[in-house]
């Protein structure tokens, strides 16, 4: 049974008098209600100065969400002034009047007219008055009260997320926090336990649990294993009253997940792993692959895998391949199966992140055996050394031995190998090998000035498999042997003074061989034999690879000998000795008295007296006035009268033009077109004649236009009549002819006047028959021939 408080409201008028509550009967609902009345009381005596107000507020309670058919009654408003005769009016404003509230003018009533929610809206502040009707005026001033909607228990809870994610380590203790869920209840905290909310677990047991109070999820169960199980989905519900009976609740789901822990060692699925490698493996070839399940994952699934023991420690690595955490099972070293077919490794598998905590599980590591198999292949022959150094003297003659090399077939087979030298490496041929036994011998002379170092490549072929072949570099070194002269180190040409003394020094030498000395170069000099008695130098070998050349007289005269040559024979002290004769170039100048050299042409001392000013000035008057002679006789050779053009009977201005190169024809616009002379009316009128000045200007007259195929002779004869008539013809003194040759001619007119009429009637098929020479040009006319009559 729902009950209804009453509240009373009392209005004092402006002078005291007696209150009084009127009682109501309507009700709306069948539910028994206290009435629930707002009284107005008024005071009408004048004798108080003092007055109280005239409303007093109160609040009235009203149940949220009605589900009755009619409205919904609030209370009543009543005033002391009503005398029950309708002459006050009640009225209401504030939130809601008029709309969501409304009341009884003539008797105060209040109702509600729509389901009211205490969630969207508790409180609802209202104002009340009484007027008289038929003045408009109030008798009571005009108060506030308040209409407080009551809750019920109508909101279940909500849960901040619809989807809650966790996620916690694997291998976890009892009671591991896991996740906060929070669900909140719209309904009034403060009024009995409609919004206490109480918290449980409806699925995701025994791994988990939930405080009630808090909605705290922990886990429930011991050493929870991510590879049995990653994936955990929790349901939690939240019920309000206290999780009484009657409650409303709300439920979200949990979706937890196990993250991993290195908790597994890795393991070999296999004890034994077998492979084959041929022995022409290069070094850092795979052999083969390997791989130890973990199985845990991301960083603690990471491998380390290294060779422990075994025969081929030293022939074979292991490499982890990050992204499969494979092992990559490599070639160190070259195979060689005559040497040994078999290895055997012993390969342990260890995980790189450790867990301290999961140690008492056991060593987290596995090891497994390797079986590596050679294969015999067809290898090339092997070279005794990876390369050869040979020695030779320049001097040794053709086809002489110089060394040898050894390669051999490293397969059970032994198969012969033919030797060859690479061209490529020796392009001048200058040695050669034994095909049979690799021995090199020259096959020309060498020189070591030349080149001193020869790097040739030697190919070893199996004869019955020439595929299988093997290079090795060989470098010859050409040794010297003296078998060239010193020579100066320049050319020397020195010079002399006139006025030179005896024993003075005037060029000191030197040399250089080309030949290598081991224990240095010992040169010496002295003059040639024919020059050592009669020179008027001396030579002084100072014994450190260097000579002087001394005068051997006091004084020179260039008039009487202008340049001396001085032969000098250099020496070596190798075996055998080798010598040179050499030649230096001695002037004879003139120098002043500190020996710098004046001049050394002996013309100018016989002629030492040049040309004076004043002759030099005189040539440059004559070249002046030659140069302005030239110019005057060029001007006056302009200011000549020029010579009229048509010069000579054999002048012909009227039909002749002169071709002088090939080509052209009716095609050459500069030519002459025999399609203008018979259409004079294309000539221009306005063009005159260019070699006389006509004293009266006349008007070109008219010629009657040739017919077509007009013979030639008609169309002299007519032109001829119009010159004699014409008043702008040439002078008397000029001559024009016309020459006529007759009708037809044995070998065609070879002239392209008439190429424009004619053209179509010609036949070139006779240029194939005058020889290659002419087969351009008869495609060429054959050509066009055949696009007309196409």
């Amino acid at each position: 049974m729902r009950t209804y408080h009453c509240f009373w409201l009392l209005f004092w008028a402006g002078q005291p008098h007696q209150s009084f509550l009127t009682p109501l009967s309507k009700r709306t609902s069948g539910f028994p209600e206290k009435e629930k009345v707002l009284i107005l009381s008024g005071n009408s005596r004048q004798d108080l100065h003092r007055s109280k107000r005239s409303w007093m507020w109160n609040q009235f309670f009203l149940l949220e969400e009605y589900t009755g058919t009619d409205y919904q009654y609030v209370g009543k408003l009543h005033s002391d002034q009503d005398k029950g005769d309708g002459s006050l009016k009640y009225i209401l404003s504030g939130d809601g009047a008029g709309d969501l509230f409304i009341i009884n003018e003539n008797t105060g009533d209040i109702q509600a007219t729509k389901r009211l929610d205490r969630e969207e809206k508790p409180v609802y502040i209202l104002r009340a008055q009484a007027i008289n009707r038929r003045t408009g005026r109030p008798v009571e001033p005009e108060s506030e009260f308040i209409i407080k909607i009551h809750d019920i228990n109508d909101n279940e809870p909500m849960f901040t997320k619809d989807v809650y994610n966790a996620s916690i380590p694997e291998m976890s203790d009892v009671g591991t926090f896991v996740v906060q869920v929070t669900a909140t209840d719209a309904d009034d905290p403060t009024y009995g336990n409609s919004a206490k909310v109480v918290y449980s677990i409806l699925q995701g047991q025994p791994y988990f649990s939930v405080e009630s109070e808090t909605g705290i999820i922990k886990t429930a169960l011991l050493n929870m294993d991510r590879e049995n199980r990653e994936q955990y989905q929790v349901v939690i519900q939240a019920k309000d009253m206290g999780g009484q009976m009657g409650g409303l609740s709300g439920t979200t789901t949990v979706n937890i997940t196990l993250t991993d822990v290195n908790d597994n060692p890795p393991r070999f699925p296999q004890s034994t792993y077998q492979f084959r490698a041929p022995e022409s493996m290069p070094p850092d070839s795979p052999v083969g692959r390997i791989k130890a399940n973990d199985a845990d994952v991301d960083e603690n699934a990471e491998i380390e895998y290294s060779i422990t023991e075994g025969d081929g420690y030293e022939m074979f690595g292991i490499t982890t391949d990050k992204d499969t955490q494979e092992g990559i099972i490599t070639v160190k070293k070259t195979l060689d199966f005559e040497n040994k077919n078999l290895y055997i490794l012993k390969v342990e598998a260890t995980n790189t992140h450790v867990d301290p905590r999961f140690l008492y599980l056991g060593p987290f590591k596995d090891s497994a055996t390797v079986r590596i198999q050679v294969e015999d292949v067809d290898e090339p022959p092997v070279f005794s050394r990876p390369a050869y150094i040979m020695e030779v003297k320049e001097d040794v003659p053709i086809n002489s031995i110089i060394g040898t090399v050894i390669a051999q077939d490293p397969d059970a087979a032994k198969n012969p190998v033919k030797y060859s030298v690479d061209r490529h490496t020796d392009m001048d041929r200058v040695f050669n090998i034994n095909s049979g036994n690799g021995s090199i011998f020259t096959s020309k002379p060498l020189d070591r000035e030349t080149l001193l170092w020869h790097n040739i490549t030697v190919i070893a072929a199996e004869i019955n498999n020439p595929k299988q072949s093997s290079r090795v570099p060989v470098f010859i070194k050409v040794l010297d042997v003296n078998d060239n002269a010193p020579e100066f180190a320049m050319f020397y040409e020195t010079f002399v003074c006139e006025n030179a003394k005896a024993e003075q020094l005037i060029q000191t030498l030197s040399a250089v061989d080309k030949d290598d000395s081991y224990s240095g170069h010992q040169f010496s000099f002295s003059l040639a034999p024919e020059a050592a008695s009669s020179s008027n130098f001396t030579l002084q070998d100072n014994r450190d690879n260097t000579a002087g050349i001394f005068t051997r007289k006091t004084r020179y005269n260039r008039h009487e000998m202008s340049t001396y040559f001085l032969p000098v024979v250099i020496s070596d002290n190798d075996y055998p000795i080798q010598s040179s004769t050499e030649t230096v170039t001695i002037r004879v100048c003139a120098c002043d008295h500190r020996g710098k050299m004046l001049s050394c042409n002996a013309e100018a001392l016989i002629h030492p007296t040049g040309l004076s000013t004043g002759a030099l000035i005189a040539i440059l008057l004559c070249i002046i006035i030659l140069l302005i002679t030239v110019v005057l006789f060029a001007a006056l050779r302009r200011q000549r009268k020029k010579e009229p053009l048509i010069i000579s009977k054999e002048d012909i201005r009227d039909n002749i033009v002169s071709y002088n190169d090939e080509g052209g024809g009716e095609e050459d616009t500069q030519a002459f077109d025999i399609g203008t002379l018979r259409n004079p009316e294309a000539i221009d009128d306005n063009k005159l004649r260019r070699d006389i000045v006509p004293e009266t200007l006349f008007m070109p007259r008219r010629t009657a236009t040739a017919r077509d195929n007009t013979d030639v002779r008609d169309f002299i004869n007519q032109r001829l009549k119009e010159n004699d008539i014409d008043p702008a013809a040439p002078p008397y003194d000029s001559l024009a002819t016309y020459a006529y040759e007759g009708n037809g001619s044995v070998a065609e007119s070879l002239s392209s006047l008439e190429s424009v009429t004619t053209d179509g009637d010609q036949d070139y098929d006779y240029l194939s028959d005058w020889g290659p020479r002419f087969k351009k040009l008869a495609d060429m006319y054959g050509a066009m021939d055949s696009d007309k009559d196409s």
